[in-house]
């Protein structure tokens, strides 16, 4: 080869190891960009709301029983199916499950689950049960709150039985009786400022159930313990009577689930585009949502009705500051009951003093303590927990104890 042809030939040579360095550059950016694609997937998917699905009962705890199958399993097997259909279709969703098998959790932990996780909803999946007649039946969502009438007592009564189950449960649940009418007093008083953000989701709740066929038995309030210390909007749903023979093979059945979790799904779907339309306009989504308490038929409820006191609530919860009102509710612990007036200084008393006392129904009730602070009381009524194990909270109002 010449001198001439070398000089010719290697510029070119030059030129083509400059070309293939560029391409080679843009071919391994372009292979990093491949590599990283999934994970710019991830962040774009990234999960911005958490809802946590409570599968009520399971474990020791079955739940009310069927004549073919117990309420922990329809419980865990529509909530399963419902956060599946949440998965596949709410990508910036997150969701977790108090239980995903057939184990006990206590009602507490339940909410601690929600609480850890900064839950932005809360619901809980249970199957009603009546001991009278096996022809009630429909679906109906619950809300915290006191209950209004015996029915609904009787629904919470039931639900929080199982902390009968749970190792030391009066010293973890403050002296809470769940078989005792009283008990159920404080939740009268418990202010829960995700009200109507709750009771939306009830009620869409309730709308897409009937939107399905089933019996709407309306959006109701009564004191759940699983509920009472969700620091987010909550509900509990009961998906229909399984001590109604056709409704617990509708609920046992994998196409019955199918249609509960849907309805429950669609929802939920409901409930996320109005919370992502709140957030994205910057308006306050916890002050802001609108309840939408209504009857299958969606017109306004009557006056005296269990959805217009739900509406009316509200109203109760715009002042935390009890002791600046009149008539403010004043919070004792009763300590003991007898049926003949005790002495001052009674060694019955173990040394707490002042005590007081109201008489009911022929007998002497004695009380401990006195504030117009839930949260304070509460921590009376564990200190004297350690010498009255049986203690529990009571309100007064203007003198009078206060009923529901």
């Amino acid at each position: 080869m010449s001198i001439r042809e070398k000089r010719y030939i290697c510029p070119r040579i030059v030129k083509i190891r400059e070309v293939s360095k560029i391409s080679f550059q843009y071919i391994s950016l372009l292979f990093i960009w491949v590599l990283s694609w999934p994970a710019m997937t991830l962040r774009a998917s990234e999960k911005s709301f958490t809802i946590v699905i409570d599968a009520g009962h399971g474990g020791k705890d079955p739940g009310a029983r069927g004549t073919n199958v117990n309420e922990k399993t329809i419980n865990l097997s529509v909530a399963l199916k419902l956060g599946k259909l949440i998965e596949n279709n709410a990508p910036d969703v997150r969701v977790i499950y108090t239980r995903t098998t057939d184990r006990f959790i206590e009602l507490d932990e339940r909410a601690n689950i929600a609480n850890r996780n900064k839950a932005d909803l809360f619901m809980s999946i249970h199957t009603n049960a009546v001991r009278r007649g096996s022809s009630v039946q429909g679906t109906e969502t619950y809300t915290l709150g006191l209950a209004r009438s015996q029915e609904n007592l009787e629904v919470a009564m039931s639900e929080n039985a199982a902390i009968l189950l749970e190792d030391n449960y009066q010293q973890r649940y403050e002296g809470f009786d769940p078989n005792s009418s009283e008990s159920y007093i404080i939740f009268e008083f418990m202010q829960n400022r995700h009200m109507d953000q709750s009771i939306n989701l009830a009620s869409e709740i309730q709308k897409s159930f009937t939107a399905q066929g089933r019996v709407d038995r309306g959006v109701r309030q009564a004191g759940f313990l699983v509920l009472r210390k969700t620091s987010m909007p909550s509900v509990l749903v009961e998906l229909g009577y399984i001590s109604n023979r056709q409704e617990e093979r509708f609920m046992r059945s994998s196409a019955g689930q199918d249609k509960l979790a849907r309805a429950l799904y669609e929802a939920f779907a409901k409930y996320k585009r109005e919370y992502d339309r709140r957030k994205g306009s910057g308006t306050s989504v916890a002050a802001s949502v609108t309840p939408l308490v209504e009857h299958s038929e969606g017109k306004t409820p009557p006056p005296g009705s269990e959805a217009d006191i739900l509406l009316k609530k509200k109203d109760a919860l715009a002042d935390k500051d009890t002791e600046s009102q009149k008539g403010a509710v004043v919070y004792k612990v009763q300590i003991l009951t007898s049926d003949k007036k005790l002495p001052a200084g009674s060694r019955q008393f173990k040394g707490y003093h002042p005590v007081d006392y109201y008489k009911e129904k022929g007998l002497y009730k004695y009380t401990y303590g006195e504030t117009t602070d839930f949260d304070s009381i509460r921590k009376i009524r564990r200190k004297v927990a350690k010498d009255f194990k049986d203690a529990f909270i009571v309100a007064f109002k203007d003198g009078k104890k206060v009923r529901y």
